[in-house]
């Protein structure tokens, strides 16, 4: 008997806690449908205990099940979205919660924190008609739980489908040069759009990256023999301008051995200087132009 009496002030304790719970929590219709279902039990179940403590023993189990169906807990990275009778009352905040029972209300909870959605490859044709396969991951959140629920039956899947149709819209605009150089910039235009699409969702959208462009083995072979000629260019002109600067500055130093032929002279037993270090057996000494003249002057005489 006693037994009966202890666990009735327990349970009865227990019920008061959620009333307070309630009324701090400011769920005064579930603090008010406590209280009148307090003393709907209470009443018969004390006339029970004086009466047949045994059935009353017995009536324990409707509350305690009728207790426990009405907690619920949000940790701090989720929000919940609470119904009533099919219409949306409030967002609930983390922490310990009470709800109706009998599907009175219905709570529908959110998480706050950052997906990320890889989104599949996608076969795009760039502008100028190159075939590429493009991998993309999309980094975003929900900021509004109540249009994350009541606006769009699956945020993450119509999120990653609706990233997927912008994906190929947006690229297919670009030529292959464009997405392989400026993949920040493509990134950021596809935030703006995806965020803009998602914006009635309660969806924020933080970043857009790709991660890989693929190409066509074809392709890749094109586009190395396309940077070996460019690059067999470059070395030809870069030959080319050596050429022409070698020769401007031989043209100056003959214009200033022109201007003192003692120069000249100096510059030719110079090179023999520079010869007989090589110790080459066979040395070639240059004769002035003006000497060469003046043999073939002096035959000429002899001929006469």
């Amino acid at each position: 008997m006693s037994y009966i009496f202890v666990g009735f002030a327990i349970l009865a304790a227990w019920w008061i806690v959620f009333i307070i719970v309630g009324i701090a929590r400011k769920q005064t219709p579930i603090a008010v449908f406590l209280i009148i279902l307090f003393f709907v039990w209470a009443v018969p179940e004390v006339l029970l205990l004086l009466s047949n403590p045994e059935f009353a023993s017995v009536l324990f189990i409707v509350p305690f099940i009728l207790l426990v169906q009405m907690m619920r807990v949000i940790p701090e990275y989720q929000r919940g979205v609470l119904f009533r009778l099919g219409r949306m009352q409030k967002v609930i905040q983390p922490g310990f919660n009470l709800v109706l029972p009998f599907g009175i209300d219905i709570l529908r909870k959110v998480d706050m924190r950052t997906f990320t959605i890889d989104v599949s490859k996608q076969e795009v044709i760039t502008r100028d008609n190159v075939p590429v396969i493009v991998d993309a991951v999309v980094y975003f959140n929900v900021f509004d739980p109540v249009l994350a629920v009541v606006k769009v039956a699956d945020y993450t899947k119509s999120t990653s489908l609706l990233a997927q149709t912008i994906l190929r819209s947006v690229l297919g605009q670009h030529e292959l040069d464009e997405m392989l150089s400026k993949r920040a910039e493509l990134g950021q235009i596809l935030q703006r759009l995806l965020d803009e699409a998602t914006d009635p969702w309660g969806i924020k959208v933080t970043a857009v990256e790709i991660k890989a462009v693929e190409l066509a083995e074809t392709m890749k072979r094109a586009m190395a023999r396309q940077a070996e000629a460019e690059r067999e260019r470059r070395a030809k002109v870069i030959a080319a301008e050596g050429e022409l600067q070698a020769s401007e500055k031989l043209a100056q130093a003959a214009d200033v051995l022109a201007q003192s032929p003692a120069s000249l002279q100096l510059r030719y037993l110079q090179t023999l200087t520079e010869i007989a270090v090589e110790k080459n057996s066979t040395i070639i000494f240059p004769l002035p132009m003006d000497f060469l003249k003046a043999l073939t002057k002096l035959a000429g005489k002899d001929q006469e």
